[in-house]
């Protein structure tokens, strides 16, 4: 992949006011602290982070990858939840989909679904796309596992009617599947290139995957929907 490719994909999004249109929409939802639970739920609660290389941490120290960092921030705001990282460098969302039944297996009490990014690298068709989420969040659904819906903008030069495809795609599917939504996962450091830093202070040097200091703005971006996610675990009736 390109130096080019993987700036074009951080400044999907048309703007940063629509960016923050985003957040105001999708950040708006109560959530509950550890506190707020039952003990005992509170503390058996398993998240399962189905994704790629994004959530598996490509190119990082174990330390510094999304899911330890994002436990690490839920712990200090006193969620007593594990976290278990299931993204495989590479995974497209058929990939994701194939190995459905063997990470299920594991019997988590919400999932993650950060899914799509080589989908898009790759050029596929939509329509694959969203089959292959629809079919992850229908199982889930049918199982009566809470889901986070994480999801991936277009790159510019795909041109607007795949962009539109794309920024259609997982909105709909969260609506249709009953599942929380963070619509861009890499839009804070899109925001930060927009606001005039330079790539490589949030990407490392494929432009890509995000360094250290990018995968603390995805999840500072990410965190309160997952929080919103284990309040779902603690009360699935009219959450």
């Amino acid at each position: 992949m390109s130096r080019r490719y993987g700036v074009l994909w951080a400044w999907g999004k048309h703007s940063v006011a629509l960016v923050a249109t985003v957040l105001t929409l999708t950040l708006g939802v109560s959530v509950a602290s550890a506190q707020d639970m039952p003990q005992e739920l509170a503390q058996g609660i398993t998240v399962t982070a189905l994704g790629d290389s994004l959530t598996q941490g490509y190119g990082l120290a174990p330390e510094a990858g999304l899911v330890p960092q994002l436990q690490a921030w839920l712990t200090a705001r006193g969620h007593m939840v594990n976290l278990v990282n299931a993204g495989v460098s590479g995974d497209t969302t058929a990939g994701g989909l194939s190995r459905l039944d063997w990470t299920l297996a594991e019997r988590p009490d919400a999932m993650i679904v950060a899914l799509g990014g080589n989908d898009l690298l790759r050029g596929l068709d939509p329509a694959l796309s969203r089959d292959n989420l629809a079919a992850i969040l229908a199982r889930l659904q049918a199982e009566g596992i809470p889901a986070l819906l994480i999801g991936m903008p277009a790159p510019r030069n795909y041109g607007p009617e795949y962009q539109a495809e794309i920024a259609a795609l997982y909105p709909e599917l969260a609506e249709a599947h009953d599942a929380l939504l963070v619509e861009d996962m890499l839009a804070p450091l899109a925001e930060r290139i927009a606001e005039g830093d330079r790539p490589d202070a949030v990407f490392q040097g494929d432009n890509i995957h995000p360094n250290p200091a990018g995968v603390a703005l995805i999840v500072a971006h990410i965190g309160p929907q997952v929080e919103a996610l284990i309040a779902r675990v603690a009360a699935p009736q009219g959450m």
